[in-house]
């Protein structure tokens, strides 16, 4: 729940009556009632983040709404989890009736833990890898990542961890057995699986353990000679700070990332990053122009690398479909539903992650317009495919929309999806 905020019921009702606004129009640009706009003007009740946005909007206070509601968090900083490729054993456990585990361990502790007893073999008994092994196990590894990366759109992350963390170990200790330049095409592919890795275990709604995976990805990269993914690391600790939504930080990290010495790409994302945080801040202007900077930056080659993309695979226009995500938080639901409709008809129907990701924010931008059987029709469809995939930050996004649509419980169509709704959209016990 929101904090109490400091002076906010007094500056809306100053802006509202300075902008000629009834609490009836107000209520009707807003659609929240006319009863809840007057116990918040009179310090009777919390707003909560949604009603600031909209009102801020409605009244085009630049974010100095927003600005007066207290942080909802109090997590700590996000900062990278410090570590090098080869100080720990990697010990993962496999259970066919259980949780699976992962877990690192330095080589003293590996051995005090009883590891070594366990069934094990060491690829370096049969000597260097020959340049052919090398070359065969780049090749498969790339078309496995694409392969598991499209798998990722439609099942758990829990399914494909153990086998992408596997591959992740495979190619890091290949690369100590072969020559210096396939050596580094092994390190730079294992980064681009350690990177998807920390992606998943957030979808886990496991924070420390993506960062951990993140900075694993970064010295993979370094100590192949690339240093240009710790740009990219940024960009995925200021996802963290984004679902928490904490604008601040998601700005200054994604700046951060947006050094002339990275590509091109890194920091195209980058900026799409700052535009998000920007429209948490309720900045409009500011999001508007780092939308158009990462468009440019997208827009431009990379060098010729054959590794995977980094960044997302699935999504025809990105840029546009930020903006549309950018829209919903600058409290302008019926711009976002529209932009959201362009895009979403762009992607692929296999790409249930990313249709349920975007889907689910369609559907907030409708119910926050007011347009509420529409939004449970949306949504109803969805959740079919967020269930299957498992996805810890769309289910951030879902109960915004549970809240959004609890405001209308009178509606035969939201009585009929909330149930179902109330059940996917509890925070995870596990």
């Amino acid at each position: 729940m929101p904090l109490p905020s400091t002076g906010f019921g007094e500056e809306l009702r100053r802006r509202r009556l300075e902008a000629g606004l009834s609490l009836t129009a107000l209520s009707g640009s807003v659609h929240y009632s006319k009863a809840q706009l007057s116990k918040v003007e009179r310090d009777l009740k919390v707003p909560s983040r949604d009603l600031a946005r909209l009102c801020d909007a409605a009244l085009g206070a630049g974010g100095a709404l927003l600005a007066l509601l207290a942080p909802e968090t109090t997590d700590p900083p996000v900062d990278p989890a410090p570590g090098h490729v080869h100080e720990e054993d990697w010990i993962m456990q496999l259970s066919p009736d259980g949780p699976n585990t992962f877990q690192p361990l330095s080589r003293r502790d590996a051995i005090g833990a009883g590891a070594a007893s366990l069934m094990a073999w060491r690829p370096d008994r049969a000597g260097p890898a020959s340049p052919a092994a090398g070359a065969g196990m780049l090749e498969a590894s790339r078309s496995l990542f694409t392969h598991y990366r499209r798998l990722g759109q439609t099942v758990a992350p829990g399914l494909l961890l153990p086998v992408l963390i596997a591959q992740t170990h495979t190619l890091r200790e290949l690369s100590a057995h072969c020559d210096s330049g396939t050596r580094r095409h092994l390190l730079a592919l294992g980064s681009r699986y350690a990177e998807y890795v920390g992606w998943l275990v957030q979808e886990t709604g496991d924070e420390r353990a993506a960062l951990w995976w993140t900075q694993r990805a970064v010295d993979l990269a370094a100590a192949g000679g690339d240093r240009a993914l710790a740009g990219y690391a940024l960009v995925r600790r200021a996802l963290i700070t984004l679902y928490r939504d904490d604008a601040e930080q998601t700005v200054a990290l994604a700046r951060r990332a947006q050094s002339s010495a990275l590509p091109p790409r890194i920091r195209g994302l980058a900026a799409q990053r700052e535009a998000q945080g920007h429209a948490l801040a309720g900045d409009h202007l500011a999001c508007l122009h780092a939308l158009d900077r990462a468009r440019a930056l997208l827009a431009l080659q990379d060098d010729g690398t054959d590794e995977p993309v980094i960044g997302t695979m699935h999504l025809p226009d990105p840029v546009g479909m930020v903006t549309g995500w950018c829209l919903v938080d600058l409290g302008q639901p019926r711009e976002a539903s529209e932009e959201l409709d362009r895009q979403l008809a762009l992607v692929g129907g296999d790409a249930v992650r990313t249709q349920v990701r975007y889907g689910v924010r369609r559907a907030l931008a409708y119910a926050s317009a007011g347009e509420i059987d529409h939004a449970c029709d949306l949504t109803a469809p969805l959740l079919d495919g967020l269930e299957a995939v498992g996805s810890a930050t769309v289910t951030t996004d879902l109960r915004r929309l549970a809240r959004a649509l609890a405001r209308h419980a009178n509606h035969s169509s939201v009585r009929q999806l909330g149930p179902r709704l109330g059940t996917l959209s509890r925070p995870s016990t596990t």
